[in-house]
């Protein structure tokens, strides 16, 4: 494919194409502080000057010269609130694995929310509990498979068992109901779940990402999660 071709073709899905040249100051400063610029992916970013690199390990600004670099939170101020755009370039990746996600739909969808679970949370069987008030408030929720104590875990195997299900859905709604599986699954489909949730720099659950990319940590009940997605809190 010659270089038009490419460049069209990038467009098409709406990916940032940056030439080699343009992104040799921020490789260069990123090998010489020891992160491998094999496995990373250069996109822009909302901060004037930088792009969001996003690495194995999560995501990290640096500017177009390679001489500055934000590894932790990015939060936005615009109109009096707050919002933690760090991850906001993750959202791309995390919608691609949507075929993987138990999805319960609200009928009249005015958020999509994204939660990382571990069938044994307290919290998450709390917010899994309460589902259909979300809904009722017009809250999709997209269950990914986040379990905490590693995927070499039984909880692991449990959870890949749930999502190998025929029925999915209907498999995790038992595991939350207290009948868990008899057989257990080597990680395969929830890998890239997990994997993912890393790059978000979860480490506890339930753990939240809404339809802006923005992730908030830990249980939030009905009512104020749609206060704090519509920015009325």
């Amino acid at each position: 494919m010659n270089k038009l071709n490419l460049t069209f073709a990038l467009g098409l899905v709406a990916l940032p194409f940056y030439t080699v040249a343009e992104n040799e100051p921020i490789k260069n400063s990123l090998n010489q502080i020891g992160i491998g610029i094999s496995d990373i992916d250069i996109q822009k970013s909302e901060l004037s000057g930088f792009k969001s690199i996003i690495t194995q390990q999560g995501v990290i600004q640096v500017s177009d010269d390679g001489q500055y670099l934000i590894p932790g939170r990015v939060l936005k101020l615009k109109n009096g609130t707050v919002s933690d755009i760090t991850n906001t370039p993750l959202l791309y990746k995390l919608n691609t694995l949507e075929n993987e996600m138990i999805v319960f739909s609200a009928k009249n969808e005015k958020f999509v929310i994204t939660v990382f679970m571990d069938i044994s949370c307290h919290y998450c069987h709390k917010l899994f509990s309460q589902t259909q008030e979300y809904n009722d408030l017009g809250i999709t929720v997209r269950y990914f498979a986040f379990p905490r104590a590693g995927l070499d875990s039984q909880i692991a195997a449990q959870m890949e068992a749930i999502w190998q299900s025929k029925d999915k859905k209907q498999a995790l709604i038992q595991a939350e109901n207290g009948i868990l599986p008899t057989e257990f699954k080597k990680p395969n489909l929830i890998v890239k779940q997990y994997e993912l949730g890393i790059q978000y720099g979860i480490s506890g659950t339930p753990s939240i990402v809404t339809d802006k990319g923005e992730l908030i940590n830990g249980y939030v009940e009905p009512q104020r999660l749609l206060d704090r997605i519509s920015h009325k809190e």
